[in-house]
């Protein structure tokens, strides 16, 4: 039997993660009891997310695929001493391939083995190369799944161009999306912006574009002080030569650092006029097939997004009826369009977006219940 409040164990990539925090929110609403045990990038990682027990396992850093692997195998070899958490667990989510791996290796230490879920929201491009790397990746995760009763992940092309193609995971599919969560559903703001120039872009959350900086810069510059953007979140410093030198000196373009999710959202939405939701990072491959926290935080804020038209966002968005499709060269579609861009046309913009049904920008208490409950559904199926 299960207890009343069924035991779920999170096994996660960074403790400080804010989609992380978002999800233990679901999972304590839905009326859960959790314990997180995960890497951390920051310095100082959290003893406790929402109430619950937070422990650290090592740090890690952003991009360092290689360095995070032998952490990964060397977790796996020492997770014995963290069984405890696992027996007294009715379900384990491991949110990532090195975390999937860590919960199968501590299978062998216990005797009874929760229900196991594989949390997937972005595809790592090494998972994806023809090579005998990716076929060795592809191959050990669908082994590792073939312990796993539900595969979680956040965008439907994940399932269509993955998933159902090229990986090897058989089990379930359950799809919840980036959207803001809000337990108790509360009045959508209406926020008035001065629709004059110049226009505010911003570009908010995980920053590992380059392509991206490179073409926002060149707008800024290229628009005589019409359009200014904004950065704020979380740069990948290795993916940029030196981010804090390209983003310094440029007149209309500024760096202001991190923001706390999700107090701030409608403070820094709430300043712009657009929502840069273009991500290059991996063309063709994860970000052509991703929907970012961002469509969903500024479209809540009524921010209008910039978007390419072939992309997984774009078709999103589209869906909708709202945003702005940029097609291909962008930086000359983006110069054209500001160019041209009138205080009518973007009051019409603003307006589409603000009449975007509310629930397809947020999750509720409802969804959390929910997801709780298909959890706790699964590990009575396992043990009949």
């Amino acid at each position: 039997m299960l207890a009343e409040r069924p035991k779920i164990l999170y096994l996660v990539h960074d403790l400080s993660d804010s989609t992380v925090h978002k999800r233990v929110a679901m999972l304590k609403d839905g009326g859960a009891d959790v314990t997180i045990l995960g890497f951390h990038r920051n310095n100082t990682p959290p003893r406790s997310i929402h109430g619950f027990t937070a422990i650290p396992l090592a740090k890690t850093y952003d991009g360092k695929f290689i360095h995070r692997t032998l952490i990964t195998l060397r977790m796996a070899v020492t997770i014995s001493k963290y069984k405890a958490y696992f027996v007294k667990a009715d379900v384990v989510i491991a949110r990532t391939l090195e975390m999937l791996s860590i919960a199968v290796s501590i299978q062998s230490f216990i005797s009874r083995s929760p229900t196991l879920v594989y949390e997937c929201l972005d595809i790592h491009r090494l998972l994806l190369k023809q090579n005998i790397i990716g076929t060795a990746l592809r191959a050990l995760e669908g082994w590792l799944a073939k312990r796993a009763s539900l595969l979680i992940t956040s965008s439907p092309a994940f399932i269509r161009e993955y998933f159902d193609k090229y990986s090897l995971v058989r089990c379930p599919s359950y799809l919840i999306e980036n959207k803001i969560y809000q337990p108790v559903p509360q009045i959508q703001p209406i926020l008035t912006r001065t629709a004059t120039t110049p226009w505010r872009i911003g570009w908010f959350g995980a920053i590992r574009c380059h392509k991206s900086l490179n073409i926002l810069i060149s707008l800024v510059q290229q628009m005589s002080g019409k359009v200014e953007v904004i950065i704020r979140g979380k740069p990948s410093y290795d993916q940029f030569e030196d981010f804090h030198k390209q983003t310094s000196g440029i007149q209309g373009l500024s760096f202001e650092g991190p923001y706390k999710n999700p107090d701030d959202l409608e403070k820094i939405y709430g300043d712009v006029h657009f929502t840069w939701a273009v991500d290059m990072f991996e063309e063709g491959l994860n970000s052509s097939w991703l929907l970012p926290n961002r469509i969903y935080e500024g479209g809540y804020y009524g921010s209008v997004p910039l978007v390419q038209n072939h992309v997984e966002t774009g078709k999103h968005v589209k869906s909708f009826g709202a945003g702005v499709q940029l097609t291909a060269p962008l930086q000359d579609q983006l110069i054209k369009f500001f160019k041209t861009l009138t205080t009518d046309e973007y009051k019409i913009l603003q307006t589409q977006a603000q009449v975007v049904p509310v629930n397809n920008w947020i999750l509720t208490k409802d969804d959390a219940v929910y997801l709780v409950h298909k959890l706790t559904n699964l590990r009575k199926e396992n043990n009949e």
